[in-house]
């Protein structure tokens, strides 16, 4: 039994935001580092965030560095449009079995008067985002609204307690701090945590040993990798052939994957994505520009680079949101940089269960088996026969 932290809004009863704090952060991007932790938040009630819904998730050490909010396209596509409430009807509810959550819109958190601490405004006639609800327009929960105010400094509030928890509690798959506050920033601006304990995150919660492995027995292996654990049940692979792949066809490759995709997920088939250059990337000549819905059945992606032009791996922060949603690994290989390999030659002379173009479909028999340590950023692919 924990306190419902928040505070009453006509029939409606919710905290200002809610959230959750990791200590391990098995999707960094620069400037992170894995140890800074993460956190996620979320205006309302914490099904959001538990939920999987679309929160702010940030870093405490760079509360500011928001990869998901790069451009005013990613804020509409990625902020949060619904939050949770207690609903407490027209009755007091006289026990727990009387109270149940409902979603409302932002439209309500607005009139509640909960949206203004962390609300922004999308204005569609010059496509910008403001801080603040002082103009009309979209509104967009960027817990951000005014700079000068300072009234909501996450950063400075989630950071001491993660640092502490992580201190005092060590353990394989993370530390986990829960936190709500009540009428935030109208009347104590306090943060309260309603609980702080150690937590087993998924498949990622053992410790996954990088042992040196002979480099025949792996299709993939990369020092820069995000995520964390094992994948034992991918059969397929789609992947565009590195020596037929011509950059001035990006987007015909882009639509065959596109097909690929949808096919794979039509039968609910899992697999690994092998690529050139970017994936998602927004030039056609330094990748390949496809959209998350065109390769999401992926759940391990390998962005590899070119060979003929070495291009700065993304690290996946076009898909940011939906990387860490899914728990999709991700592995950058640039191996003139030092960063891992892949088996081009071992790929191509696979027998192929469908090719179009240069993206061929390859399937086997056995699956493949891929190793990823969050904690050092390394991974590796295993063949099928190894």
């Amino acid at each position: 039994m924990q306190q419902v932290v928040g505070a009453q809004h006509g029939p409606r009863f919710y905290p200002d935001f809610s959230g959750v704090v990791r200590s391990h952060n098995f999707y960094p991007v620069p400037p992170m580092s894995a140890a800074d932790g993460i956190a996620a938040a979320a205006l309302g009630l914490g099904r959001t965030v538990i939920g999987g819904e679309k929160c702010l998730m940030f870093c405490p050490r760079y509360p500011h560095h928001l990869v998901q909010f790069s451009s005013v396209g990613d804020m509409l596509a990625n902020s949060q449009v619904a939050f949770w409430a207690l609903d407490l009807g027209p009755h007091s509810p006289r026990s727990l079995t009387d109270l149940k959550e409902s979603s409302y819109g932002l439209n309500v958190a607005e009139a509640d008067g909960t949206l203004d601490a962390l609300g922004s405004t999308f204005s569609a006639d010059n496509d910008a985002v403001y801080d603040g609800l002082g103009r009309s327009g979209a509104r967009i929960v960027s817990f951000r609204p005014d700079p000068q105010a300072r009234c909501l400094p996450l950063g400075g509030n989630s950071r001491p307690a993660h640092e502490r928890r992580r201190r005092g509690i060590r353990t394989p798959g993370g530390n986990r701090i829960r936190g709500a506050p009540g009428a935030l920033a109208r009347r104590d601006r306090r943060i309260r945590l309603s609980s702080d304990s150690a937590v087993a995150l998924s498949r990622e919660a053992e410790e996954v040993r990088m042992e040196d492995v002979d480099p025949g027995r792996l299709v993939c292996q990369s020092s820069k990798v995000l995520g964390n654990g094992r994948f034992q049940n991918l059969r397929d692979i789609v992947a565009v052939d590195f020596q037929r792949f011509e950059r001035a066809r990006s987007q015909e490759v882009a639509k065959q994957v596109a097909y690929l995709n949808a096919k794979l997920n039509e039968s609910g088939t899992p697999y690994l994505l092998i690529g050139v250059g970017r994936w998602g990337s927004n030039d056609p000549w330094l990748g390949i520009p496809v959209a998350w819905d065109q390769v999401s059945g992926a759940r391990v992606i390998v962005e590899a680079g070119f060979r003929d032009l070495r291009v700065t791996p993304s690290q996946g922060s076009h898909f940011f949101q939906n990387l860490t949603a899914f728990q999709v690994g991700y592995f950058t290989v640039n191996p003139d940089a030092g960063e891992g390999f892949v088996d081009w030659q071992w790929l191509s002379s696979q027998p192929a269960l469908e090719e179009r173009d240069c993206v061929r479909h390859l399937r086997f028999e056995t699956p493949l088996l891929v190793v990823m340590n969050g904690k050092v950023g390394r991974g590796s692919i295993f063949k099928p026969e190894a």
